[in-house]
């Protein structure tokens, strides 16, 4: 799925829009004990419940594709005999209403989710009518395809702090109360690739970044997890500062920053639907270009396959921030324009190290301007 895919579904899960009627759950303990149940429909809410409730599951679509949002792939064998792929299409093609299949997947969620202090699993069986364009580029009246999928969400149950409140000229203490939180873990299926059904795919939703999920992954998919968000920066990073070892100085890491900001500009701006990807030969281009030795291009390229294997490619967004340019030391924490590196550079005075920021403009600390006087 693209963005532009997963925005079109997004904006569906809407009172005035959505297809969804049926909505099941239950309620878990922290000892993985079901504590409730429950199966019905958004009429059965109050409007406002509603609103709330599809809020929350459309959260489950939220994030940054290749981060929050994980493609799951199956096999042709997966697809044509796999438990685990006729467990979410029999879900799917029943729009949630075997009671034997909902009891399964939420055995398969207990058994690999861990939330302190219990959770709540959603399940919402929803019918889109995809619409189609006519030769003006103008959207149709009619839909050319009805796409049907299940959405899960699973949502931590907080308990509230007891309040005071004010209405009616009189004080009131509030109790404490459950909340229901933003989603943990979730996942759609089949995925809505081409804006048609792809039942050889799914899309996982994940809050953490530095979490694999594999039990989760393993028990739903029997796919093997792909590394986290979270970690690939971190064995990025790893990996460019140990290969390129001493020549790796500001200018080399600035550079890298500044072609990969540049790359998703451009593609921004192309328009294009499938997700920008970085591969090694990318980064080794830059670093030849900033004059890196070639036995530490071999060494990033050699480290590079091991850590993410042959022909992986990533994410932008997974190995750098591309909003702003980091400069941190164990005290002191610098947040640059990406656009503008140049402002910054490092320096060797009488044996101590610096890092020099050109102010041209106003100055402030904590709110207030200062003043740089020549002395």
């Amino acid at each position: 799925m693209n963005e532009k895919e997963i925005g079109e579904l997004r904006r569906t899960i809407t009172p005035d829009k959505t297809g969804i009627q049926r909505i099941r759950g239950c309620l878990v303990a922290e000892n993985r004990e079901i504590l409730s149940t429950f199966n019905g429909t958004l009429g059965m809410c109050s409007e406002r419940e509603g609103e709330e409730l599809l809020a929350i599951i459309k959260k489950t679509l939220s994030g940054t594709l290749g981060k929050n949002l994980i493609d799951i792939e199956f096999t042709t064998g997966q697809v044509l005999e796999s438990e685990e792929h006729k467990l979410l299409s029999e879900l799917r093609s029943s729009a949630l209403e075997n009671d034997d299949a909902v009891d399964s997947l939420y055995k398969k969620i207990i058994e690999s989710v861990h939330i302190e202090g219990g959770y709540i699993i959603l399940l919402a069986s929803d019918k889109y009518d995809v619409f189609a364009y006519g030769g003006d580029g103008k959207k149709k009246e009619d839909s050319t395809e009805v796409f049907s999928y299940i959405l899960c969400s699973v949502c931590p149950v907080k308990l509230t702090k007891p309040q005071l409140s004010f209405y009616a000229n009189e004080f009131h203490s509030i109790g404490a109360s459950s909340v229901i939180c933003p989603p943990q873990l979730g996942f759609i299926f089949p995925a809505f690739d081409d804006r048609a059904a792809n039942i050889y795919g799914a899309l996982m939703y994940t809050k953490d970044t530095y979490n694999s999920q594999s039990e989760f992954i393993d028990n739903l998919f029997k796919s093997e997890p792909p590394m986290p968000a979270g970690i690939q920066k971190q064995t990025f990073e790893s990996i460019l500062g140990d290969t390129v070892a001493e020549e790796c100085d500001i200018e080399v890491v600035t550079a890298v920053h500044e072609r990969i900001c540049t790359m998703v500009d451009d593609h921004k701006a192309a328009r294009e639907p499938e997700p920008l990807m970085i591969s090694k030969h990318t980064v080794k281009s830059v670093l030849s270009e900033c004059g890196v030795a070639e036995e530490k291009l071999s060494e990033f390229d050699k480290k590079f396959d091991q850590s993410f294997g042959k022909g992986t490619t990533i994410p932008p967004k997974n190995i750098i921030n591309t909003k702003q340019l980091e400069v941190k030391t164990p005290d002191v924490v610098i947040n640059v324009n990406p656009e503008r590196p140049d402002l910054i550079k490092t320096e060797v005075i009488d044996g101590t190290k610096y890092i020099m920021i050109r102010a041209e403009d106003d100055v402030t600390v904590n709110g207030v301007s200062i003043k740089i006087n020549n002395k």
